[in-house]
């Protein structure tokens, strides 16, 4: 930067306004530099007229080196006051903070500013508190917290939410609601940093009982709320709270959305997307990814391609995070070209986009191709995960390749140290069960190092359903009696395999077992259908639709043709 100062020529690199005469001249110089040679050619300016070595424009000097991130151009204009006062120290303590470069602020603060006999106020603490929280060091906090007390702040309403979530954030709730309960005014923002506060860390109940005690509520305090019931799977109180909103903001749309797609309610989250649409809010990119991610798992193809467009045509930057998510929807509803385009296109691919990719090209079948972006990753310098492997595994399971599915399973810990996990398990109980190979998936379950789950029972119940080896049915069922004693679908399963070789006295007592432990069938599953953008959900024996009549009118066209044709349906499970 000296070189910057001793140059003349810097100073006709930069448009110059029409005078430079007086204080107001230079903080509007500083304001307007766009770039680091605007910003070196303005503080050589004001070394040539004796202005830096007022502490007002040094303030402002060291603000504008902030927003470029150059702390040591800011440190060196410091360097040459005689006296810096209190408004340049906490400019530059601030600008270590915003540069995240907490040490040098506490080092500034302590080693500089007071022995200098500054004293600190409600901004400098402000700003050492962020730093102690970037630090992740509590002690230092705890250090501030008394100098606070020292100088006489412990009252101030903005050092006291500061130090709430301070604490906070190292989850000492006790120590935040000391600061809360001693301060002797709270505006909004330090009823709502409270309330985040019991939420971070999963207390609701104290955080619904401090947001029901606020004297007033901004749009934050019900975000909050509505986020940490989300967070715990609570969406009913998330729902209700959002329908009472007095205002909702972006935020809070995205909340809800996020809401009901991480808790499997995926018409729920895209009934409230198209809600939002309609009071005029547009989405942003956190928003749109949530969206996607329901259009994947219930298959609305159409309702992503539009979300996709509106994409494009809004002038969105496909990054990894929405990149990511259309990747997963195209795969997961088996459109993989346009999953492909998406994945080529993307510049910055994270784990997850890989990931995705192989799974898609897995379950369509497509194994080489899964097995080749495979290598491709490794190309690249990639290194997969256990979420990798599981899609490894399924693209041997869908091909039938028992032998290459052996080859990868044992590789995990021998060439990429990832220890197999239950999934890992799962994954080649079905891959053996679906070859037939019923005597090798119980072998792999009995010589598994950690405890075998319903899930991997269960996949070899169903290679025994498929293969009708009831002898090893048997065995799986007495297993998922222990897991899952109130899953009627395994005693289901064996019951339908005993009828079907009409062995009716081993279905009587596993019928009679089931009365037995009141041991009922689930409620009817569901599915979806979408028809013009527009997603429906079905139940067996649903009466909710609001096409109702028309449904089952048509459904009973279809049965009487059905009969006309001679169809006979199979009830021998039943």
């Amino acid at each position: 930067m000296l070189k910057w100062i001793t140059n003349n020529n810097s100073l006709y690199s930069i448009p110059k306004p029409n005078h430079f005469s007086g204080i107001r001249a230079i903080t509007d110089l500083l304001k307007s530099c766009s770039s680091l040679k605007h910003l070196e050619s303005a503080y050589a300016f004001m070394v040539k007229t004796n202005a830096n070595q007022d502490c007002f424009l040094v303030n402002q000097f060291i603000s504008a080196c902030s927003t470029f991130r150059r702390t040591d151009y800011a440190l060196l204009a410091m360097s040459t006051i005689k006296n810096p006062n209190i408004f340049v120290y906490n400019a530059m303590i601030r600008g270590f903070v915003h540069c995240s470069s907490p040490i040098q602020a506490l080092i500034l603060y302590s080693k500089n500013m007071l022995t200098a006999q500054i004293y600190p106020t409600s901004y400098t603490f402000s700003s050492i508190i962020r730093g102690c929280k970037l630090l992740s060091a509590l002690e230092f906090g705890e250090a501030i917290h008394c100098h606070i007390w020292k100088f006489g702040f412990a009252s101030h309403l903005y050092v006291g939410t500061a130090l709430i979530e301070c604490y906070s954030d190292f989850c000492k709730i006790a120590e935040s609601r000391r600061v809360f309960g001693e301060m002797p005014e709270r505006d909004v923002f330090a009823w709502t940093t409270m309330v985040t506060a019991h939420a971070r860390v999963g207390d609701l109940g104290s955080a619904r009982k401090v947001f029901d005690e606020m004297p007033e509520r901004n749009t934050a305090a019900w975000n909050t709320m509505i986020d940490g019931y989300a967070s715990v799977g609570d969406v009913e109180s998330a729902a209700q709270l959002f329908s009472e909103m007095p205002k909702r903001d972006l935020i809070s749309w995205t909340i809800m959305i996020t809401c009901y797609a991480q808790n499997k309610q995926y018409v729920e989250a895209l009934a409230v997307f198209s809600e939002m649409k309609s009071q005029g809010i547009s989405p942003d990119e956190v928003t749109l990814a949530s969206v996607i991610s329901a259009c994947a798992h219930i298959g609305a193809l159409d309702l992503g391609k539009e979300i996709h467009l509106y994409l494009m045509q809004n002038g969105f930057d496909l990054d990894v995070y929405l990149g990511s998510a259309l990747i997963d929807m195209y795969a997961k509803c088996g459109s993989l070209d346009r999953s492909l385009v998406v994945f080529f296109k993307l510049r910055d691919k994270n784990l997850f986009c890989w990931n995705s990719m192989i799974e898609g090209l897995a379950v369509h079948g497509f194994a080489q191709a899964a097995f080749a972006m495979f290598s491709r990753m490794e190309r690249e310098k990639i290194k997969p995960n256990g979420v990798t492997f599981i899609s490894v595994l399924n693209a041997c399971t869908h091909a039938g390749l028992v032998e290459e599915g052996r080859r990868r399973f044992l590789s995990m810990s021998s060439d990429y140290s990832i220890p197999p996990e239950i999934q890992h398990y799962g994954c080649m109980v079905d891959l053996f069960c679906k070859a037939g190979l019923l005597e090798d998936a119980l072998g792999l379950i009995q010589s598994m190092q950690i405890e075998p789950n319903s899930i991997v029972w269960g996949a070899l119940l169903g290679g025994c359903k498929l293969h009708r080896n009831l002898s090893v049915a048997q065995i799986a069922v007495d297993k998922l009696m222990v897991l899952e004693p109130n899953n009627s679908g395994h005693y289901t399963l064996l019951v339908n395999m005993y009828a079907e070789e009409n062995q009716w006295s081993e279905v009587s007592k596993i019928r009679s077992t089931m009365k037995l432990l009141g041991v009922e069938k689930t409620c009817p599953g569901s599915s979806w259908i979408e028809i013009d953008s527009k997603v429906h959900l079905f139940a067996a024996s649903d009466k909710s639709h609001a096409c109702l009549d028309r449904i089952y009118s048509l459904l009973g066209e279809l049965d009487e043709q059905l009969k006309l044709n001679s169809y006979q349906p199979e009830v021998w499970h039943i």
